[in-house]
């Protein structure tokens, strides 16, 4: 599947019969940012608390169109994202990356060829205490998030499927 020609309401009609638990939807108010408004790609994850340790190491590595999705805990008191991982993210070819917490920068995220979704802002930056565990199942508001997952966004929504759609 051309990972920019899906809609998420249409993966999750495909899927309206599946009692396996194969389709997943990431609820949340997550907003968009980001220069990038549809993407998709298999997963990476960062599991952290207020120490964006971890995910800068993610976005600084080769991102092959990956998703990174970060478990912040959904903390709204430290940006786990801001300009410069962001544009370090696009740089380094992440298709995405979705911040369970908040971002920063918010004119530096729009303008990066990366897309990004969160659930907030907060100006204030994260200690770097190197904490965090980087490519674990994490799971988000009740949905498990497992590395190899395939990761599917547009302005409806976020879907997640244990492979890539059809």
């Amino acid at each position: 599947m051309d990972t920019t020609a899906f809609s998420t309401c249409d993966l999750c009609d495909l899927h309206r019969d599946d009692s396996t638990g194969a389709l997943r939807v990431l609820s949340g108010p997550y907003h968009d940012h980001g220069a990038v408004t549809r993407f998709a790609g298999p997963v990476s994850t960062v599991r952290c608390f207020e120490d964006n340790s971890r995910v800068r190491e993610a976005v600084n590595s080769p991102g092959l169109g990956r998703v990174l999705v970060v478990d912040g805990g959904g903390s709204m008191r430290r940006a786990l994202l801001g300009g410069n991982l962001a544009a370090a993210a696009a740089a380094n070819g992440w298709a995405g990356v979705v911040i369970h917490g908040a971002v920063r920068d918010v004119a530096e995220l729009n303008a990066a060829a990366v897309g990004i979704r969160a659930l907030g802002l907060c100006p204030l930056a994260t200690e770097k205490r190197g904490e965090g565990a980087r490519d674990v199942p994490i799971q988000i508001e009740g949905c498990w998030i497992r590395p190899g997952d395939w990761l599917y966004a547009d302005a409806d929504g976020i879907v997640l499927l244990p492979e890539p759609a059809a």
